[in-house]
């Protein structure tokens, strides 16, 4: 619903009725449409961490780099496929009104990071976290352009963040 009508507009009754529940049932589990929207966030994050682990592992990933394109793909499946992804737009506290999005990509990143030392010995520290947010942010702004069309993605844009992001982090390790 936020995906078709927006945040500003989006009720707890909107909610209800689409769930097929009863006003008081949702508010049995959520205190008010902010909620309800924040459990949306925290279960894209997860549902993205588990996407990318998968992806991870069945394309037999080699190198971080590997690993990168394999988290942009999960990423631009999300965007294409689920709406309320979509619609959380991670980093833009604003549109959602919803906890604090820096923790949301902080633990993200760091999540990222850490399957990337363990699995490729993708260095550490807080140059390293820093990167992981401005390219978790960026990606989402530009994927989320480049999926306006779900249908037909822009993937000319897709690519060149690819290529942006790939090279950020070239330059990020060589300094570490």
């Amino acid at each position: 619903m936020i995906d078709e009508i927006g945040f500003e507009r989006l009720t707890t009754a909107m909610v209800a009725e689409r769930a097929g529940a009863s006003i008081g049932t949702v508010y049995r589990y959520f205190p008010d449409r902010i909620a309800v929207v924040e459990a949306l966030a925290i279960r894209s994050t997860q549902r993205l961490a588990e996407r990318f682990l998968t992806a991870l592992d069945e394309s037999d990933a080699e190198t971080w780099q590997d690993a990168c394109d394999a988290l942009i793909d999960a990423t631009v499946a999300m965007y294409r496929t689920e709406p309320g992804f979509r619609a959380i737009r991670f980093g833009d506290a604003a549109d959602t009104g919803t906890g604090d999005p820096e923790d949301r990509m902080g633990a993200l990143g760091a999540a990222v990071a850490q399957v990337l030392h363990d699995r490729f010995g993708f260095p550490t520290g807080e140059r390293v976290e820093r990167t992981w947010v401005v390219l978790a942010e960026s990606a989402h702004a530009v994927i989320a352009r480049a999926t306006a069309d779900r249908s037909n993605p822009d993937t000319a844009l897709i690519d060149e963040y690819r290529t942006m992001s790939r090279a950020h982090l070239e330059a990020v390790v060589a300094a570490a």
